[in-house]
Order: structure tokens, then sequence, then C-alpha cells
């Protein structure tokens, strides 16, 4: 006997939280279509090395190699996001037309430690969006659109999309007196701000052996919560920095005449985005209500990517929507209401006499797009009926010798305990209506 177990930060999901799942994800899959992006798939499983030193040591530590091959060229590992499969993808396939917008819904996996109250799990499922070929921030405030379109219609409250610029953040590290080599370890250390005190960044730049003097300016210029007017002012002689600026004002422009509402976008200067492929704007969304949650999405542009698998060098933006984050935000949020099947109606079983015309009931209905049940065993009918209930199945057709002879069907509603009888087509049109 084996006991069964399920590993660690991985989970088992029953038809009440497929459902709700795959609602969720409709409604990504089409908003993304509504904005041009076609669907894509990678495999699950890449060579180690193309995966590797793309995302940033602490990052490539959370890889799930596999046990095959070690130490060869073939070494392999299962994909930590789906960004970088994407762009190996591209750089493989050189009559894609530009720009190439695609759309990318798979699970990932990441050895990470599990917090399920906030939606971390080591396989997850990730919904991207990207665009490759474009430079122009029109594509940024598109991807942040389609955030704001899908959270809105999946009435989630009072998010917060936080948007800054890696060319910023590289500013800032010059201003600080650090050379640009260290603008990957910074925003790793910057990006932990949401989740730990400045003293915990404060002690892991320093065993980065960064200047004690550049970490104090590195602190000043961050609690100042600086607007974006304050900030060109005050990395005025900073050439990469002022291009961040434009590239943020141009994208918050653009976003108003997207309709996405003011209240749900804010530039933060703290916004860090942890993974080293990042070279432009950066964005990321947050639930202020309810902190623990981790970011809903995150994104951004990432120039070079692409060309260095050898590939054209195409410029690139993406983002990713996180359906197990939005999912246990929901959950949370009290957004899911109880729901058990899609079934809207089940056919009950009455024997020989009553087969041959239920079955034919229940192709019917189906083919007229009505999610309908037939109950296989010849049981009685409150065996039956305890099924509906069990499962919230809202309706029960019956059809015995006497509906037969008067070609009606008995239709019981479950929650109302009421029942009437109705004519075929009676039927249909009560069941779609």
């Amino acid at each position: 006997m084996i006991k069964p177990r399920i590993f660690k930060g991985a989970r088992d999901f029953l038809p009440e939280q497929m459902l709700h799942r795959e609602r969720i994800l409709a409604i990504m899959r089409q908003t993304f279509k509504k904005y041009g992006y076609a669907p894509i798939e990678t495999p699950a499983i890449e060579y180690l090395d193309i995966l590797t030193g793309k995302y940033g040591d602490e990052a490539d530590r959370l890889i799930y190699k596999l046990n095959y091959k070690i130490g060869t060229k073939d070494e392999a590992a299962l994909h930590y996001d789906l960004t970088v499969p994407f762009s190996r993808m591209v750089a493989m396939n050189n009559d894609l037309p530009i720009p190439f917008k695609r759309y990318q819904m798979q699970p990932v996996w990441r050895a990470d430690r599990p917090q399920p109250h906030q939606g971390r799990f080591r396989e997850f499922y990730q919904c991207d969006v990207d665009c490759v070929g474009s430079e122009s921030m029109l594509i940024e405030a598109e991807l942040i659109a389609i955030t704001f379109e899908v959270l809105s219609e999946l009435q989630i409250p009072n998010f917060l999309i936080k948007v800054n610029n890696r060319k910023i953040l590289n500013g800032i590290t010059q201003f600080v007196g650090l050379d640009t080599s260290f603008v990957g370890e910074v925003c790793t250390s910057i990006d932990k701000l949401d989740k730990v005190a400045w003293s915990e960044v404060e002690k892991e730049l320093a065993q980065k052996n960064i200047p004690t003097a550049s970490i104090e300016k590195l602190h000043t210029l961050l609690s100042k919560k600086l607007t974006l007017q304050q900030l060109k002012a005050a990395l005025e002689n900073i050439e990469i920095a002022q291009q961040g600026i434009a590239e943020i004002e141009e994208i918050f422009k653009y976003l108003s005449l997207l309709g996405v509402a003011k209240e749900n976008f804010i530039f933060d200067l703290s916004l860090a985005r942890g993974l080293d492929y990042y070279t432009g704007p950066i964005f990321e969304t947050k639930l202020p209500d309810f902190p623990h949650i981790g970011s809903l999405n995150g994104g951004g542009r990432y120039n070079g990517l692409i060309a260095s698998f050898g590939g054209k060098d195409l410029p690139a933006v993406g983002t990713s929507l996180g359906l197990d984050r939005i999912f246990t935000a929901m959950q949370q949020l009290h957004l899911l209401e109880e729901i058990k099947t899609s079934t809207k109606v089940l056919i009950g079983n009455f024997g020989e006499a009553t087969l041959e015309a239920s079955l034919q009931l229940a192709a019917t209905l189906r083919a007229n797009n009505i999610n309908t049940e037939f109950y296989p065993e010849n049981a009685k009918m409150k065996k039956q009926f305890s099924y509906c209930d069990k499962k919230n199945i809202p309706f029960v057709c019956i059809i015995g010798e006497e509906e037969m002879a008067q070609q009606v069907v008995t239709l019981k509603d479950m929650q109302k305990g009421e029942q009437q009888q109705l004519s075929l087509q009676e039927l249909i049109s009560f069941l779609k209506n």
C-alpha cells in the first residue's frame, strides 16, 4: 500500500474550484483575443542552459532541474516562467509577423517556499500576453489596459497597477554612486520592499558589498515617495533616468485614452521586478487592502532577451497574470459563489419503459447547448433527487409513462420544490432562459 499524498506546493482541484478557474481563464482568453493576441504553447521541459542565466542568481536557484543527463549539454529542467521559453521560440522562428502578439496559458514550476495564503505555490498557472517587435509605449499601455479589463470583469475591488522603469532604477544606481553593474543587485533587493522592512533590504545590500553611503542615499531617495515631476528634477543630469521618466509619462497619457481609470494605476519608484531580463517599463498589480496577497500580475519590457538566443535583436514586452494569485484573492474576497457543477438539468431514470424517450430528450437538450445529465441507474427518485442536491443541479426532468402518453415533460425546480408540465419546446425555451 502506498499512502496517498500530494507534493508540497502542488494541489488537486475539485469541480467546485475548477469551474471557477475555467471561468477566470475564459475571461482572460477572451480579453487577450479582443486585443489581437493569438495563442501559442511551448514545452514544459527545456534544456537547462536555455533557462539559466536569464533571471538572476536567486531565481536560478528555484529552477526545477530534472534528473536527466546531469552535467551534459542535454541536461533539462521544468520551465520557471513562460517568457524565456517564448523568447527561445521567437529566436527559432524567423518568419513570424512583426509585431508578433501572443498569449500563453500554462503551468510553471518553481522550487519556492509555498505560502498558500499568499497564493504562492510550486506549481502554478501563468497567463502571459506579450508583443515582440515594437518599441512603442502603446504596447505597455495596452498590456496595462488588458490587466485593468480582466480584473474589472472579475469584479476585484481596489486593485492598483504600479508602474516604474528599469531605466529610472539604472539612473538611481548611478545617482547613488554605483557602477551600472550593480543595477541587478539593487533591483533584486529593492523588489522585496513590499514584503520586508527597509532594515532587511539594507542588510542585504550591505552583504552585496554596496557602500554604506550609497545605501543611505538610496534610502533617502526611496523614502521621499517622489512624484514623476519631482524625480525628474532630482535626476535632471542623468540621461537614462530622464528617458525612463518620459516613457512612463507617455504610457500614462495612453492609459487615459484607453479608458483605464486613474485610481487604478500609479507610479511607484520602489517597484523593481526582481528578474534580470527587464530593460524598460515594468509593472505589477497589488491589492492595497490585502497586502499579504502577492502581485496579481507582473511584467515589463525585456529588449535583448531574444537576441541572447542568437535570434534577431527584437524588442519585446509582456505581462503575466497569475491565475493562482487571482483565484486566491477572489477566495479571500468572497467573490466566488458556491458552484459544484455546470449541469443545468438531470433527466431521471425510470427504467426500460422510458429509457428510449429519456435518452432522446437528453440528446435534444444537449443539441440545444443545455448541459444535461442522464442518471445512469434505475434508482429510487429519492436517491436521484439526493444526487441533484449534492451537486446543486437546479432542475430535474421526469418522463414517466404518463408524461409519455401526454407528450409532456415534468420539470422540477430543486430549489423551490415546485414542478410543472411542459412541452418539449416549452422546456427548451425555459431552460435556455
